[in-house]
């Protein structure tokens, strides 16, 4: 018995001193679970949410600091939400600057601004177009703990667009969609994976 608890006590003891710590720089890589934002209706302004679907990310992180830690990212981004009338999908370059801190061992929790810029919207549909997104740069918040262990490390995130960014719908074909529009702000959960190099 005395045996058994000392291996899990070096087991527990050496996952502790793996966990990620220092400065440094790497890769992450993950999926996005997304609603792009909320459809209104000109006529009744009344509004539907998204269905949800799932998206990617691809990127690169620093981080500054150990036990609090200063930690930029520049992510590329593919999102996509499902109406009524079509996919919405939306290509953006993220840069997260977080603030986090160690809490136990190898997990941490971090927060702090997202600043967007939108590389390409597009909406599939037969026969429905829309105007350009009004602001190719937006700005959102990111909330989430993580899990670092060794080179390894996983988080999961909430992201929520600040920035009110519209899209309005301009087909002559499909008169009772014109002067309707779609908030592009993201609302969505993000799970990374990423490796210290």
């Amino acid at each position: 018995m005395k045996k058994t608890i000392l291996v899990v006590v070096a087991l527990f003891t050496g996952a502790m001193a793996l966990a990620q710590s220092g400065s440094g720089f790497g890769i992450k890589t993950g999926i996005n679970y997304n609603g792009n934002g909320d459809y209104f209706d000109s006529a009744a302004q009344a509004f539907e949410n998204p269905d949800r679907n799932a998206g990617f990310h691809v990127g690169f992180w620093g981080k500054i600091g150990n036990r609090i830690y200063f930690r930029p990212e520049l992510v590329y981004t593919s999102t996509s939400s499902g109406y009524d009338e079509g996919d919405l999908k939306i290509k953006k370059l993220d840069v997260p600057a977080l603030v986090g801190v160690k809490v136990i061992g190898p997990l941490h929790v971090f927060a702090g601004p997202s600043f967007q810029y939108l590389l390409d919207t597009e909406f599939e549909s037969d026969g429905i177009t829309f105007d350009e997104v009004e602001n190719d740069f937006t700005v959102g918040m990111n909330l989430g703990a993580g899990v670092n262990l060794g080179k390894f490390g996983i988080d999961l995130r909430y992201e929520r667009g600040f920035s009110e960014n519209e899209v309005n719908f301009i087909n002559a074909n499909l008169t009772n969609l014109n002067g309707d529009r779609v908030d592009t702000r993201p609302d969505q959960l993000i799970l990374s994976l990423s490796l210290k190099i």
